[in-house]
């Protein structure tokens, strides 16, 4: 009798363990992107998503909200840090504002000319361990990055070259790149992500720094604006994942291991993606009478030389100033800077 009560209970006390268990192996996520889930980078962070999830056979769940249909896209890294979201799809270079080092962990702008040399840097450069202060500080923890590739303009006027800069009023994010293309003689105008198709219809802005040509076609910015630049070079934003972080720390190891992992295969996939995709797009709108653009080596050297300067003047913390100096030492391990 002693011994089946005995083996009842533990065999109870097994079943309670495994309930125990699977429940503590349970990852729920509340995830928001800026991006509208049919263009490339929506589909990748889709497919980011189901990955994770069925890497994890079901223990890391995701709801996945588009298009910042939570809060503003520059919201989101509050909304999550702050537990209205858990993760934060968008970029770094939104939160300029809160510190200017998140420009250059967000789009450095003028310094990497590849996706694969953005991404090493954070890999193999000290980046990772840079940024992490950065974002540890603010309570999120960054999980990793998705690069793209070069981004170009859309236009409803001419943008030739740098002459055409001239009181050229463009949706600009808010940083480092205000400073920029004012210096060059732009008019940037910060506004949110979602409302650039708006703003160009009526005629508020001129153009838009919105994404990589793909992009740019799903979000249907061509259908008003009829000029392009490409191959792009003003901008290579990171986009990353990044988690609240005490969501994170309490999350198991092999869940982390997995996020991380994910992350790195949609990074090569999104740089993979974009090569393929914007030459396609490039090529489908010069037939459907698109200006597509590109600028002459004296005018990517002066936008260069004045991104390059802007580094020093943006980086007014200890946070920024060593996440420049970070980059500078990198590039020119890379060759890329003198």
């Amino acid at each position: 009798m002693l011994k089946t009560l005995t083996k009842t209970l533990m065999a109870a006390g097994a079943a309670l363990a495994l309930t125990v268990s699977a429940q503590a192996a349970e990852t729920k996520l509340r995830i928001q992107t800026h991006y509208a889930p049919e263009t490339p980078s929506g589909k990748l962070l889709t497919e980011y998503v189901e990955n994770i999830q069925k890497m994890s056979s079901g223990e890391i769940q995701v709801e996945m909200f588009y298009s910042s249909s939570v809060v503003k896209s520059v919201e989101t890294f509050d909304a999550a840090a702050t537990g209205i979201l858990d993760c934060d799809a968008t970029g770094g270079a939104y939160q300029t504002g809160k510190n200017p080092a998140f420009q250059f962990v967000g789009d450095i702008m003028g310094g990497y000319a590849t996706p694969v040399q953005q991404l090493s840097w954070l890999y193999y450069g000290g980046g990772m361990e840079a940024a992490q202060k950065l974002y540890n500080k603010y309570d999120m923890q960054l999980v990793g990055w998705i690069v793209y590739g070069q981004e170009s303009f859309a236009s409803t006027k001419k943008i030739a070259g740098l002459s055409d800069l001239k009181d050229w009023k463009f949706r600009s994010p808010p940083g480092m790149e205000t400073k920029i293309f004012a210096s060059l003689g732009a008019k940037p105008i910060v506004m949110d992500f979602t409302e650039i198709f708006t703003a160009l219809e009526s005629g508020i802005i001129d153009g838009a720094d919105a994404s990589g040509l793909a992009n740019n076609v799903g979000l249907g910015l061509y259908d008003i604006a009829k000029n392009a630049n490409f191959p792009g070079f003003h901008s290579m934003p990171s986009d990353h994942i990044a988690c609240n972080k005490a969501v994170w720390d309490a999350m198991p190891d092999h869940h982390k291991t997995i996020m991380q992992v994910a992350i790195g295969d949609i990074a090569l996939k999104s740089a993979m993606t974009f090569e393929k995709k914007n030459a396609e797009a490039a090529a489908s709108l010069k037939a459907k009478g698109v200006t597509i653009s590109a600028w002459s080596e004296e005018d990517l050297q002066a936008f260069r030389s004045a991104a390059q300067a802007a580094w020093g003047e943006f980086a007014t913390t200890p946070e920024a100033k060593a996440l420049v100096e970070s980059h500078l030492a990198y590039l020119k391990q890379l060759g890329l800077v003198q």
